[in-house]
């Protein structure tokens, strides 16, 4: 790849609008959380020439971590986008929260983006977290490079860091996985580190050297030479194998010399099907320098070897009924097909939407179609409604830069769509379309809020409707049987930055309180009961009398009712009432206050007065018979069981194990998975799992992941039932 040092860099306060889609590279930077994807960002604009350096840091954030809470934090919880110019190509960086609870915005950051930067620190290695996001990578199919970042630890190893990356993510071809270039040290300091201060390529065999804040191309002494050979003749090797000219091996272990252009133009073609992930290394620069270690490197990697918007294939495209829609993969003038990835809520210009077009040309002020289905389950109602947009503008921090178009492949912010969320998608007014959505993580930490006061209360729906708008990973529950308001969250972290943005930016001040599950109550064995609801106090009186059995059924039978009255005992007209008040009983329980399930209630016997009986004196008699049943029986309390799966690594299989049955969970099998990794199977009830979603990641060290879903109800222990009796006797 050429030398591209000099290219004219963007100008800072100006938006480039693309003119085709193979003049941008849409690049998303993944990796865990302190891996530098952040310093990375910052490096390549300001390398590009996008931000300067004396105006880089804005009230102590970064150009991609700009928003007051990743300031309060000190870490990315948002997708950010900073678009730069290099050598006549748009780059459009996302950068993504390396946060496993902010896993959401990576996957709308791989929805928006053609190829990934793969971020790894040379301080940490490669952890289970690490490995999974890869996995996230590897799912989508998307294109990958290393990244190998604070190489001034003292800790770091280059060399080692790239054989572990190879074993990490090479899976069963760890050739695929090698480096481009070597870094080269300078002199050792006091401490015996030497530090990085330049690059030896592999294919060109040149030094650049970057201790003087510049970046300088030499040819490599006669002592640097031999570090460079066998690493050199490993990386031809691997490209040559990647070769869709299958004589070239031959050729080549035949001792023929490949041309440095063949070489470069097949590793162009491996990265970008994603067959071969080179691995680079980048520093930031230092104090007054205008470039950092490695960042020319890796912006022609960008352009060279990342694949451009024609080369992804689209998502599935429908009509919002459902028929699939053939469209064009990114043509600007094919029919309007654009994504929101992300959602923002601005407090001077309102709800600012991120667009990745896929088709077509967005332009401002023009009506669009917005279609959003099938998130009904996390608070988001389906819905199509046509809406005009605003100025059309390029993301660059807390800036807005104006764009005058955003063609098939490019990025743009949209204002003033009131009623796009995240994940719909934007359409032709007159040829509405919908865009298959990505899959979303489970959000399975809940957080149960009130509002503080009532003025609280009058902003709270408003409030969650535009935080649940935002992050579709968020799911808003209102429970109709523990009549709570419950946000699920991600965990610890999230629901963190969702209370603050409540607060902070919505004016909503709510207090967390203790997550109830949904307890049930039933007979343990049959019992009967007489209600008698007779009152003769002057004037027209209330007269009704009924005899009820009530015996338990299977679980899941619900509540059955059953005339067995002979003789006309009681009247045929009261006998709905009877069962309109048991069922009304029922559902607000017999002792503790928890809806009654599975029992059948027979009537029997009963009186009537042809005077004062009415519909609701046997309504009133009909709840009295089940409370009175109820008195005479042992009531159990039935709690939720989730089915539980987890999936972990291998090493990490008896710890959680132990921690399943440490919640009264029963494991009711395991199988191998694919990655060293085996699937446990458990049923728990859901009172032992309220912040499963915490405590298995620090059980499993960050590597496991796990889905629950509804079993059944079954019968509480004793124990436990008196002392949830009595802490809510307590409150």
């Amino acid at each position: 790849m050429g030398d591209k040092a000099n290219a004219h860099p963007g100008a800072a306060g100006r938006a480039t609008a693309a003119d085709h889609p193979a003049s941008v590279r849409n690049v998303v930077l993944v990796g865990h959380s302190g891996s530098g994807k952040t310093t990375l960002v910052e490096a390549l604009a300001l390398t590009a020439g996008a931000v300067n350096r004396a105006g880089r840091v804005e009230d102590g954030g970064t150009v991609s971590d700009y928003d007051e809470i990743e300031h309060r934090q000190q870490r990315s919880v948002q997708l950010s986008l900073v678009p730069v110019d290099w050598d006549g190509f748009k780059i459009n960086l996302i950068d993504t929260p390396g946060y496993a609870d902010f896993v959401g915005e990576l996957r709308a950051g791989l929805r928006a983006a053609d190829a990934a930067l793969f971020v790894v620190s040379a301080a940490d290695g490669v952890d289970g977290s690490t490995r999974m996001l890869w996995e996230e990578c590897a799912a989508v199919g998307m294109p990958r490079a290393i990244v190998v970042t604070h190489l001034e630890s003292a800790r770091s190893d280059f060399e080692e860091m790239t054989a572990t990356c190879a074993q990490a993510f090479g899976g069963d071809d760890p050739d695929a996985v090698l480096p481009l270039y070597l870094p080269l040290h300078g002199a050792a300091g006091p401490d015996g580190h030497a530090p990085v201060t330049g690059l030896i390529g592999l294919l060109t065999q040149q030094l650049f050297d970057y201790s003087s804040g510049e970046r300088k191309e030499a040819d490599p002494g006669p002592g640097e030479q031999p570090l460079i050979e066998t690493a050199r003749n490993r990386l031809i090797e691997g490209i040559i194998a990647e070769s869709e000219d299958e004589t070239l091996m031959d050729r080549y272990l035949g001792g023929e010399e490949i041309d440095l252009k063949t070489l470069v133009q097949d590793l162009e073609r491996a990265v970008a099907r994603g067959s071969f992930f080179p691995v680079l290394a980048a520093a930031p620069a230092a104090e007054g320098a205008r470039q950092g270690l490695g960042t020319v490197e890796l912006l022609e990697l960008i352009t060279g070897g990342f694949p451009t918007p024609l080369e992804r294939p689209a998502p599935a495209v429908t009509t919002p009924e459902g028929a699939p829609r053939e469209v064009a993969a990114c043509d600007p003038d094919g029919p309007l097909v654009a994504e929101v990835v992300k959602t923002a809520s601005d407090p001077y210009v309102g709800r600012v939407s991120l667009v990745r077009v896929f088709s077509g040309t967005l332009r401002p002020d023009a009506t669009v179609h917005v279609s959003g289905h099938g998130l009904t389950d996390r608070g988001h109602e389906d819905h199509d409604v046509d809406e005009r947009i605003g100025a059309l503008s390029a993301p660059f921090g807390k800036q807005q830069r104006a764009l005058t178009h955003c063609i098939a492949g490019d990025l743009a912010s949209v204002a003033k769509l009131g009623r796009a969320e995240t994940g719909d998608t934007l359409s032709a007014k007159d040829d509405p379309l919908l865009m298959e959505p990505w899959q979303m993580p489970d959000p399975l930490l809940p957080l149960a809020i009130e509002a503080h006061s009532k003025a609280d209360e009058d902003k709270l729906s408003q409030g969650l409707g535009r935080l649940v708008a935002e992050d579709p990973t968020m799911r808003l529950e209102q429970n109709q049987n523990t009549h709570q308001v419950v946000l699920w969250c991600l965990g610890e972290a999230h629901a963190d930055v969702a209370l603050e943005r409540l607060r902070n930016r919505y004016g909503v001040q709510v207090d967390v309180v203790p997550h109830r599950v949904s307890l049930r109550e039933t007979f343990a064995g049959p019992s009967t009961g007489r209600g008698r609801h007779v009152k003769q106090s002057g004037g027209h009186g209330q007269f009704a009398i009924c005899e009820i059995e009530v015996e338990p059924l299977p679980n899941g039978s619900g509540i059955e009712f059953v005339d067995k009255v002979v003789g006309g005992a009681v009247p045929r007209q009261f006998i709905p009432s009877v069962e309109k008040g048991v069922r009304a009983q029922a559902a607000k329980g017999v002792v503790a206050g928890y809806p009654l399930i599975d029992v059948r209630v027979t009537l029997r016997d009963g009186k009537a007065h042809s005077v004062d009986s009415s519909d609701a004196a046997f309504q009133t008699a009909g709840a009295l018979a089940l409370r009175e049943a109820a008195r005479e029986a042992t009531i159990h309390l039935l709690e939720p069981v989730a089915e539980v799966t987890v999936l972990v690594g291998d090493d990490y299989v008896g710890p959680v194990m132990s921690d399943l049955s440490g919640r009264r969970g029963r494991v009711v099998g395991t199988e191998q998975a694919a990655g060293g990794r085996t699937l446990v199977r458990a049923e728990v009830p859901e009172i032992e799992i309220g912040r499963y979603a915490v405590d298995l990641r620090s059980v499993s060290h960050g590597t496991a992941r796990f889905d629950r879903s509804y079993a059944r109800h079954e019968p509480m222990p004793q124990h436990i039932a008196e002392r949830l009796r009595e802490q809510e006797a307590g409150t």
